[in-house]
């Protein structure tokens, strides 16, 4: 199945939350000089033009960073993610969204690597075109979960693998725990941040405890939730499962979490989660 596009959920609470996340792990990369990998496995397409026919049907980014983007009490947190989306839009008119690739082009340096894979027929065109005349990045159609075996580990030993996939099919919630175990068999070092939504929160609890079970340690897991959870169609929540963290991602999200939860869930519903799956 490829029917998933990201254009219809592009700058929604999800994407704020994850791209947050991805910008202060960057971020904390860039302090040493030793270049290091970006390896985004569901790249999308780059970028998201949120007058587009896609954005403007669901308007989740009205409720996402639409809310946060032009905030004057903005946390140093999101510094760097925020950096992005106003390069993007300079007349200061919210008209694109930075898909993760983009977030990293903008954050990467001179000296790193963008490997960006992207499987849709629609999507991988528009990411291809906008990655062509940058030296640092490789953009292929292919399987993302492959690219772990192909690809890991970089020849500097350093990197982020953003796994972000579209959860089609229930059975995406096992291959992305067998994908982290591949990856981090491959590549015990790296860090590897894996998006996931909150449709049943049961499968979240099997996602855990696959995790738990895996062997691997330093699970780090966030979380911000904009309604209760249901058993109703659509997602209440979302999160990000972070394997090494960098030391200071756990403060800086216990910082920024309930700032981002007060401003794009007025209503106080939901709840925010920061703890760890597996400790050291």
């Amino acid at each position: 199945m490829l029917s998933y596009r990201h254009s219809f959920h592009a700058g929604n609470h999800a994407d704020v939350l994850k791209h947050t996340v991805q910008s202060l792990i960057i971020s904390a990369l860039n302090e040493k000089d030793k270049p290091y990998l970006y390896l985004d496995t569901h790249a999308g397409a780059g970028r998201y033009l949120l007058s587009g026919e896609h954005a403007e049907r669901t308007g989740e980014y009205l409720e996402g960073i639409a809310r946060i983007w032009q905030q004057e009490d903005l946390p140093q947190e999101l510094q760097p993610y925020i950096s992005v989306v106003k390069n993007l839009n300079p007349g200061g008119k919210l008209r694109y969204y930075p898909g993760s690739p983009l977030i990293a082009r903008h954050l990467l340096r001179e000296q790193d690597k963008l490997q960006l894979t992207e499987l849709h027929p629609s999507d991988f065109p528009l990411l291809r075109n906008e990655f062509q005349k940058d030296s640092r990045a490789r953009t292929d159609r292919a399987d993302g979960y492959q690219q772990l075996k192909a690809k890991l580990p970089p020849p500097s030993r350093r990197g982020l693998v953003l796994i972000d996939p579209p959860y089609e099919m229930k059975s995406d919630y096992q291959a992305v725990v067998q994908a982290l175990r591949e990856g981090h068999k491959r590549f015990a070092t790296g860090i590897f941040a894996l998006w996931y939504p909150v449709v049943l929160r049961q499968q979240i609890k099997r996602l855990c405890h696959e995790l738990e079970e895996s062997g691997i340690r330093r699970i780090l897991q966030i979380e911000l939730a904009a309604r209760p959870d249901s058993d109703q169609r659509g997602m209440t929540a979302s999160g990000m499962i972070v394997i090494n963290p960098p030391w200071k991602l756990e403060q800086q999200m216990n910082n920024v979490l309930p700032w981002l939860h007060k401003v794009l869930v007025p209503a106080g519903t939901g709840h925010t989660k920061i703890s760890w799956i597996v400790p050291e």
